[in-house]
């Protein structure tokens, strides 16, 4: 059995709201949720928001497609996941892999995800994820729930809760991790939603899809790109992982700052 828990809530500080955002009368969360339904080896979803009154609206909204919803922490994603795990009673022992998605990624393709957990199957990996060769916004990754267990014990600092790959990235030495890498060198591509402008380049995607016979998937949404570069143009600025970057170099002032204190 495999879980899928997304992470998504409305306070995003770079576009508020996002995940409701709507496109052909639909919000982002929606499209998202449709699509990891699809993926063959996600057995369960379960939505991990906050506890803030701000997203209960997210929370309710979910909640009325029939998904399970879990409310925790706002920083503490790690412990966010642990107990949306830890919802799952005596399932959670039946469990082989915990998939990794977050809120902005309305476009996520189920079949790479799919690729993913038969890679994690067949190597018998306690962490797996996408290679950056991928597209921005198809980002999955799924991990051991034993991993789970041990990141939320022996994980303290403010920044490896908040960012809870990094603790197995961290640690990679320590457990069998592997990437999944793609055909392609698809970098360059970018369909998350963290700004303005990736919401207009997602929504203009998404309208084009709705009137085509086209299925919208990644090689597809690659072919329309390429054929309006006023489109692709849109967010081709933005620095990939821009926020974990910020919250990178963060973290690492925050340590020069204690070693000149000492």
């Amino acid at each position: 059995m495999f879980v899928a828990i997304i992470q998504a809530r409305m306070g995003s500080t770079r576009l508020p709201n996002k995940v409701m955002a709507k496109v052909l009368n639909k919000p982002l969360i929606e499209y998202l949720l449709e699509r990891v339904s699809k993926a063959k080896y996600i057995d369960k979803i379960i939505l991990a928001t906050t506890e803030n009154s701000e997203d209960e609206i997210l929370a309710k909204h979910v909640s009325s497609l029939g998904y399970e919803v879990f409310k925790g922490s706002e920083n503490d994603v790690l412990g966010r996941y642990y107990n949306a795990f830890l919802t799952l009673g005596e399932l959670k022992d039946s469990v082989e892999g915990i998939i990794r998605i977050t809120g902005d990624c309305p476009l996520f393709e189920p079949e790479i995800c799919d690729k993913l957990i038969e890679k994690y199957i067949n190597y018998n990996l306690d962490f797996a994820n996408l290679d950056k060769t991928f597209a921005e916004g198809l980002d999955c990754a799924v991990f051991s729930k034993d991993l789970l267990y041990e990141a939320n014990a022996n994980t303290k600092l403010p920044f490896e809760r908040e960012h809870i790959t990094q603790y197995f990235n961290e640690n990679r030495k320590k457990f069998n991790v592997s990437s999944l890498v793609n055909e392609t060198d698809d970098s360059h591509y970018r369909i998350t939603v963290d700004e303005y402008d990736d919401l207009e380049v997602v929504k203009n995607i998404i309208e084009y899809f709705d009137k085509s016979d086209q299925e919208m998937n990644i090689e597809n949404i690659k072919g329309y790109l390429d054929s309006f570069p006023e489109i692709f143009a849109l967010n081709s600025n933005i620095i990939r992982n821009e926020g974990l970057i910020k919250s990178l170099n963060s973290e690492n002032s925050k340590s020069q700052r204690g070693k000149c204190d000492i």
